[in-house]
């Protein structure tokens, strides 16, 4: 109420709050209470604890860092406090899976008896997917690489891990690079 008393006269948001004036002014000169107070102070050593860990502590972390500062708080309350400053933790849980072959597909024969390299460009792409979390969720990253100049040769993007994502990164590879033969190897992007 206070915030809008410039637009809105205080006995009119009262009556459609069903406060009384008097109790509105009661509070507005009331002074902050001492948990209020209390918190307000603990925000600021979260923040500051979470600034040295360069963001990446959550609610767990910076109540250990409390605890071993002799601040006596329960972490519950750490996280109600980390939750309305708007202070996150970075996590380092495991992402979603990208491949699973279905039981009946036979598994594809192995041309390159896991020896990733080539002697000339276009005769070896090698290919993975990977995810990129972001605040919206995770991004999934098709790519293609040719193993002879380890240069992307290939890539496509899509919030879904349908079947397109990969023909798309391997159409894009084809139609850059017009190969007269080459072998595509799917799963692998990293060297020996």
């Amino acid at each position: 109420m206070k915030v809008n008393q410039a637009s809105f006269p205080v006995h009119t948001m009262c009556r459609m709050l069903g406060l009384s004036r008097s109790g509105f002014y009661a509070q507005v000169g009331r002074p902050a209470s001492v948990r209020a107070r209390q918190d307000e102070t603990l925000i600021q050593t979260i923040r500051a604890i979470h600034a040295r860990s360069d963001g990446t502590y959550g609610a767990p972390r910076i109540h250990a860092e409390l605890k071993d500062e002799g601040n006596a708080v329960a972490r519950k309350r750490v996280a109600r406090l980390m939750r309305a400053a708007g202070i996150e933790g970075v996590s380092r849980r495991r992402g979603p899976v990208t491949t699973v072959r279905a039981p009946q597909a036979e598994q594809a024969p192995d041309l390159v008896q896991r020896h990733f390299t080539a002697d000339r460009p276009d005769a070896l792409w090698v290919a993975d997917i990977t995810y990129v979390p972001t605040s919206a969720g995770f991004l999934y990253l098709a790519v293609a690489i040719d193993a002879f100049s380890r240069k992307v040769v290939g890539w496509s993007m899509r919030h879904d891990l349908r079947t397109d994502l990969v023909l798309s990164a391997l159409d894009m590879a084809l139609s850059q690079r017009r190969p007269e033969s080459v072998i595509h190897h799917p799963g692998v992007c990293d060297s020996p």
